[in-house]
């Protein structure tokens, strides 16, 4: 003990219940900040309230005491006691005591400690001392006194406010000034309040309480303005190019015209080459209006522009940092055709088709990505360009619909032969066809492939247009030394920073186990969000400050932590990655992925994690040129085969335009149509449909269903519609679940009279469960499955063969089985058949074997064709359970003839005389077995879980394992036999993660 144990402390924390606890350290097992309590004392329960409805038992909350150590309250202060002594929820007439102290429970059934409640403040995701923020006020020679108090504006969103005594004329300005030169940003106060005198209680203490509130209002609305110098007529004019808006006021705010973040970057880029000032993103955010943006400009130092230049001609150019991992990603098994973009366009109207084909023969001319090849040189991948490539469009009629020959269309590119680039016209009708067209992404980008489509109308309708004086090969030459610039090492430390520790990794719940390498198999999901809904969402954005882009990171994320009980989220999002004015307009790969690392903390309000979600955005996007590739590489992150690096989760906000355009005689209009690869576990598209927002869910069909992907997407659309109407709401009372997902989880779950009546059955039971979820798994073993539709039907195949042989109640049939898929069909089909199953371990010696059989007066035994060896003794009938002929019949569920008084299963046990002895279960008693748990286990959980199935089923532990998995929804994981001792040894984190 002495040896295992670093040191043990008792701790009494000196409040109403005197509870001793034991800080207990083993050698390795925690890091040294957290500070782990141990576990309660006799007679006392620790209650910790999740900041999570419906969160995991991982997730923090408060600490609440409970039981005989609480005392009656405190003396003579009833207001006081009422405060802190609470009614117990699960002991009518006792009271819990409130203690103030952040917990969680651990996966040993230990408390780690996270500190006070009451000792910091949170604002905007930043935890602060506020005597800090006082002190700093004092250091001023002109204050006399200072308080500091977070306060909350109407939508629930914390602010600092500052209140002061002074005995000079000193005004906010000058105490913010002050303030900024001591501490960071996020720790100055938005208000200053000059006061009197403080407030104080008749005890003579600062009464904050009776300290007025901040005046102020932000007014809303403009008219127009027009701009009053050459500054802002320049600044008019770039916005009118970038937003595609006339008519620009001094006053009018850009994202209230269309802006966002993409739009913003165009911008600040644009910005820089016109006036040779290079404007912080962030300051496009802080100063939405040309009048404010040109006032900032104005105290801003001359950064002259430098332009890319063309790279001198060789034969090979080296590849930017976005193509050498795309190179890399491409050459994995099962990746040929994920990092395909396809797309297509409707054309309506008489094709020219040497128009059609002399308007892609000049773009393939124009832009030099379409004729790049890549090879590896010198143990590194180059590019290659082409002076000339062979093109041909396929030309086809479409049959039933096209959506074959779309797919068809979709394939595999050879990345050392040019052009990356297929292009086929399927018509649908004489006068209605579809433009098809692929790339690698390698070569593209979602704005390549905006660029690739607008050239082409415009070439297809007879414009000249200009030629580009750069191409990517030219910005990968540029990239490779900026990359050595000091401005990319001061981004390259920003992540650095963000991603310094451990890396979270997101914990969701997977229907099948992860593929030990990673699959690209995908399928997606489509919904939308309704026109009021959207309406909401753009509001919340106009009021706080922020985009829609972030109001729906900030639901995604919020949701994933719902989801996993985790508080620290990271999130793939890709951004255009043209922050340089130069390469506006050239076809190739510059999109960059930013790693998202938010905190959604069940205690925050929506509107005030909004705005850390803001923060996070508006630095990721001012260190964006940083490579997400020379990310990975620096953080040396683990490799594992199995999933991304870093992320496993996309989500992004489609900016890119979908007009219809008209030429002549010919419409073209976008034609969408699904791509069912994955690049990750689970990626969220959101694109604005006029009122609508409509949401794309690709999942990987390896490791999700549609079900759950569904699931997921209904509970999106239910967290943002809940925030929409109460923003201020935290982010642990947000609601997810349905009316119906309510009543089931609160009525079918819990009602164990209801859903469990006396008179039921195990297979009876089973069958209503594969009503509710047909296409749910039910079991797995390996790479093998059944969903709850095909268990059941092999079931009842087996039951027909069964009750032909004269099986009824309380008939008797051995199974003999390797844990396998077939075990689980074979006890439900002799179940479902009336009769009541034998289970023998196929290790077990012939002469125990034989024992069973004969005492238990079984005739009929089903085993496995690779096991027929060891029941050579047996008199009676012996079926197989792997031969498919027993599966051929009519697999509708059978006519029930029997009662929960029936005999379920027989099992023998060692015997103190030496014989096994058999003990007799009836239907009844697993029933209320599995009744018991789903009342005092599983109720708290409204996702399926993942059960093990560690014990051997000739053991009663197997029917908690089987039947509570089987008859509550869940999938159950059939451990193989080699790994029994490992799934045992982390069944505590198996259940956590569930």
């Amino acid at each position: 003990m002495k040896a295992r144990l670093k040191y043990i402390t008792s701790m009494d924390r000196r409040r109403p219940s005197l509870v001793v606890q034991c800080i207990c350290s083993m050698p390795g097992a925690r890091g040294i900040h957290r500070y782990d309590w141990g576990s309660c004392i006799q007679r006392t329960n620790i209650s910790i309230e999740l900041l999570y409805a419906g969160g995991s038992d991982r997730c923090c909350g408060e600490m609440y005491i409970s039981g005989d150590g609480v005392s009656r309250g405190y003396l003579n202060q009833p207001e006081l006691t009422a405060e802190k002594f609470v009614a117990n929820p699960f002991a009518p007439g006792e009271r819990m005591y409130r203690t103030g102290d952040l917990a969680r429970w651990l996966p040993d059934g230990n408390i780690e400690y996270l500190g006070r409640i009451d000792e910091q403040v949170k604002v905007r995701g930043h935890r602060i001392e506020l005597g800090e923020v006082e002190s700093a006020l004092r250091s001023h020679e002109s204050v006399k006194e200072a308080t500091v108090i977070a306060r909350k504006d109407e939508e629930g969103s914390a602010y600092l406010c500052a209140y002061f005594v002074t005995n000079g004329n000193l005004g906010a300005a000058e105490l913010r000034k002050h303030l900024s030169e001591m501490l960071p940003q996020y720790m100055i106060p938005s208000f200053f309040v000059r006061v009197e005198q403080m407030p104080l209680t008749p005890n003579g203490k600062l009464d904050r309480k009776a300290l007025p509130s901040p005046e102020g209002t932000l007014e809303r609305g403009t008219v127009y303005e027009a701009p009053r110098n050459a500054l802002e007529e320049t600044l008019a004019n770039i916005w009118q190019g970038v937003l595609g808006v006339s008519a620009i006021g001094i006053a009018d705010n850009f994202f209230e015209l269309g802006g966002h973040s993409l739009k913003a970057t165009t911008l600040v880029s644009r910005i820089h080459k016109e006036l040779n000032v290079q404007v912080p993103l962030r300051e496009v955010f802080q100063s939405p209006t040309i009048k404010e943006l040109a006032q900032a400009i104005r105290g801003m130092e001359a950064h002259a522009y430098a332009s890319i230049e063309p790279a001198p001609l060789r034969e090979y150019y080296p590849v930017s940092s976005a193509q050498k991992r795309m190179y890399i990603l491409s050459q994995l098994q099962g990746a040929e055709q994920s990092y395909n973009m396809p797309g297509a366009v409707m054309m309506e109207g008489k094709v020219d088709r040497e128009r059609f084909e002399r308007a892609f023969r000049q773009l393939i001319a124009r832009h030099e990505a379409l004729r790049t090849s890549f090879e590896w040189v010198e143990g590194e991948p180059a590019q290659r360009i082409h002076p000339e490539v062979d093109f041909e469009i396929s030309y086809k009629k479409a049959e039933e619909g096209g959506l074959r020959q779309i797919a068809e269309f979709i394939r595999a590119f050879d990345l050392g032969q040019a052009p990356l680039l297929r292009v086929g016209l399927l018509e649908l009708e004489p006068e209605r066809q579809v433009l098809l067209y692929d790339m690698h992404h390698i070569i593209s980008d979602g704005v390549s492939m905006d660029i690739l489509v607008r050239e082409f109308v415009g070439l297809y309708g007879g414009q000249t247009l200009p030629a580009p004086r750069l191409q990517y090969k030219d910005y990968a030459v540029w990239q490779q030394a900026f990359m050595q610039s000091e401005a990319m090492k001061r981004q390259e430390t920003y992540w650095l920073e963000t991603f310094s520790g451990e890396l979270p990794v997101l914990e969701m719940p997977t229907d099948y186990p992860r593929p030990a390498v990673q699959s690209f198999k995908g399928d997606q999901i489509q919904f939308e969000l309704d026109g009021e809904l959207s309406a909401g969402l753009n509001r919340i954005a106009a009021e706080t400050g922020t985009t829609l882009y972030m109001v729906l990171l900030a639901g995604y994320s919020a949701l994933l932590s719902k989801y996993t009980g985790q508080e620290d989220i990271v999130v793939g999002t890709p951004i255009a990655g043209r922050p340089h004015a130069d390469v506006e307009n050239i076809i190739g790969m510059f999109v960059n992925t930013l790693a998202m690392r938010s905190r959604p903390a069940g205690e925050k309000t929506f509107t005030a994690y909004l705005q850390e979600v803001k923060e996070v955005a508006l630095q990721a996007y001012e260190h964006q040129e940083y490579p997400f590739e020379e990310l990975v590489e620096k953080l040396n992150v683990r490799r594992d085969l199995s999933r991304n690096p870093i992320f496993d989760t996309m989500f992004s906000l489609q900016n890119m335009s979908e007009e219809e355009t008209e030429i002549e005689e010919m419409r073209f209009s976008p034609y969408g149509f699904e791509h069912s690869a994955s690049k990750f576990d689970m990626s969220l598209t959101a694109v604005e449909t006029g009122r609508e927002i409509g949401l794309s869910l690709s999942y990987c069909t390896a490791i999700y269903t549609k079900e759950t992907a569904e699931r997921l997407g209904r509970h999106y659309v239910a967290l943002l519609r809940d925030i929409s109407s109460q923003t201020a709401k935290q982010l642990k009372d947000i609601e997810l679940l349905s009316a119906e997902e309510k009543r089931q989880l609160l009525h079918a779950f819990n009602d164990t009279k209801a859903s469990y009546p006396a008179d039921q059955t195990i297979h009876g039971l089973f069958e209503e469960q594969v009503k509710k979820t047909p296409d749910h798994t039910a079991v797995v073993l390996e790479s093998e499955s059944l969903t709850y539709a095909e268990l059941n039907g092999r079931a009842n195949q087996l039951a027909r063969v069964l009750r032909g042989k004269g099986v009824g109640a309380d008939r008797i049939v051995g199974i003999l089985a390797e844990r396998s898929l077939e075990m689980i069909v074979g006890i439900l089909g002799i179940l479902k058949a009336g009769g009541a199953y034998l289970p023998i371990d196929p290790d077990y010696p012939a002469e125990r074997i034989g024992y069973m059989l004969e005492d238990s007066g079984a005739d009929i035994l089903l085993t496995q064709k690779r096991l027929q060896g060891q029941t050579m003794g047996f008199a009676g009938e012996v079926l197989h359970v792997d031969d498919e002929r027993l599966y051929a019949g009519d697999n509708t569920d059978l006519d029930h003839t029997g009662s929960s008084k029936d005999l379920a299963y027989v099992i023998y046990t060692s015997g103190s005389t030496g014989k096994p002895k058999g003990v007799m279960i009836e239907h009844r008693n697993v029933v209320n077995l599995v009744a018991g748990l789903a009342n005092k286990i599983y109720a708290e959980y409204y996702l399926p879980l993942r059960i093990a199935c560690v014990a051997s089923y000739v053991f009663d532990a197997s029917v908690k394992q089987i039947f509570a998995s089987q008859l509550l929804g869940h999938t159950l994981y059939i451990v193989p036999k080699g790994r029994i001792r490992w799934a045992k040894a982390i069944a505590i984190l198996q259940n956590a993660s569930n």
